[in-house]
């Protein structure tokens, strides 16, 4: 028997720019993004696809952005009209529009050096990110993030995927995107549920890294809360950068491991998301899962009754849920349906359960099994504190 040992070392590099109105004529952001490889062939042939919610509510911006790329025609071509798919869950739930996205890419001869430019919230961009990553076993991906869910979180990190059956991100790959934009002018049409989404996991993030960020937070929550763009504006950058730098220093940017950091207060938030039949937003369950994770690790003294309190008045203070009625349903067998959701996560991540929780303010520790007794007392203290 003869083994070769084959052992590959891949560097990837992308810009996240943070601007305000990429379309308008003055601005060159996009073009520099899309232009950064001197050696392309030029013009540079493009796909865009819109989110149909967010052309709902900037019935402008198409002519924008074709005006836009008009502006540019001696160095990008748009080589088909642009696309627009549903927004939210729906994107991911339906292979139809990945389908369709890989479809056009065919008939317009796209190539590997070409780029994908996908506008809108994060769910819109996992849906073409993946149809990105599997044409030519990769194409370009520029994506123009819309929400404060996806500047802050989703559209800045290397995951893409579609959901299948109950399984959120269930279909998917791990492809960096070419570059990534974050308009803030593009959060001002936002409703109230989206502008809050990103909030939640700026909580997220803030609880089990950066306590100085989680303050900031407390501070700024009526503003927050009532919409001040310029606020919103350094939530999203903090949080982005967060995430950034553990994709890149935490040591397992593809997952390769157990551990998923990022996901504080995810297991539970998936289920419920798939429980209410997605009526919960992605961000509003995600503020459910920190609350009664900060409870659970109350119970199991990683943190303090006070810390955990502080944590849940934070998320109630920006306006996010803390409690929705599905965490009370049970299954045939008589556990709480939401348990089904750390089978679930179990599978995500290989069979090894890996759940971070709070050890402290601003740290985190990993567990590998959850008590479902202390589960069941911190569902129940949610519900009389918090329902």
């Amino acid at each position: 028997m003869k083994t070769f040992e084959q052992r590959l070392t891949v560097a990837y590099q992308y810009p996240v720019i943070f601007c305000r109105d990429v379309f308008s004529a003055e601005s060159d952001v996009l073009a520099r993004a899309i232009l950064r490889d001197e050696t392309d062939v030029k013009p540079h042939r493009v796909l865009i696809v819109l989110d149909r919610g967010l052309e709902e509510a900037r019935p402008e911006l198409p002519l924008a952005i074709t005006n836009w790329v008009m502006a540019h025609a001696e160095e990008i071509e748009l080589v088909a009209p642009i696309e627009c798919i549903p927004g939210g869950e729906y994107a991911k739930k339906q292979e139809t529009f990945t389908n369709r996205l890989i479809k056009l890419a065919y008939q317009t001869h796209f190539g590997r050096k070409d780029t994908f430019i996908a506008i809108g919230g994060g769910a819109v961009q996992d849906a073409v990110g993946f149809a990105a990553a599997v044409i030519h076993r990769g194409c370009r991906m520029i994506r123009i993030n819309s929400t404060t869910l996806s500047q802050a979180d989703a559209g800045v990190g290397v995951k893409n995927g579609i959901d299948y059956a109950s399984g959120k991100n269930f279909i998917g790959t791990f492809a960096p995107p070419y570059a990534v934009i974050n308009d803030t002018t593009l959060l001002t049409t936002l409703s109230e549920k989206d502008w809050r989404n990103g909030i939640a996991e700026a909580v997220k993030v803030a609880v089990i890294k950066d306590a100085a960020f989680l303050q900031w937070i407390q501070e700024h929550a009526d503003a927050l809360r009532m919409r001040d763009l310029e606020t919103m504006e350094t939530l999203v950058q903090r949080t982005a950068e967060l995430h950034l730098l553990h994709i890149a220093y935490g040591g397992d940017p593809f997952e390769f491991g157990t551990a998923r950091p990022l996901d504080f207060g995810h297991w539970s938030a998936h289920r419920l998301e798939s429980l209410t039949c997605w009526q919960l937003s992605h961000g509003e369950a995600v503020g459910i899962g920190i609350a009664l994770d900060m409870l659970y690790a109350a119970l199991k003294g990683l943190v303090s009754n006070t810390e955990a309190t502080r944590v849940i008045a934070v998320l109630q203070a920006c306006g996010l849920k803390v409690w929705c009625d599905e965490l009370t349903l049970r299954a045939t067998d008589g556990h709480l349906a939401v348990v089904e959701g750390l089978r679930q996560f179990r599978e995500h991540l290989g069979g090894a359960l890996c759940v971070t929780l709070p050890q402290g303010l601003g740290d985190k520790t990993e567990v590998h099994e959850i008590d479902e007794s202390l589960l069941e007392q911190a569902v129940q203290m949610l519900r009389e504190r918090f329902a």
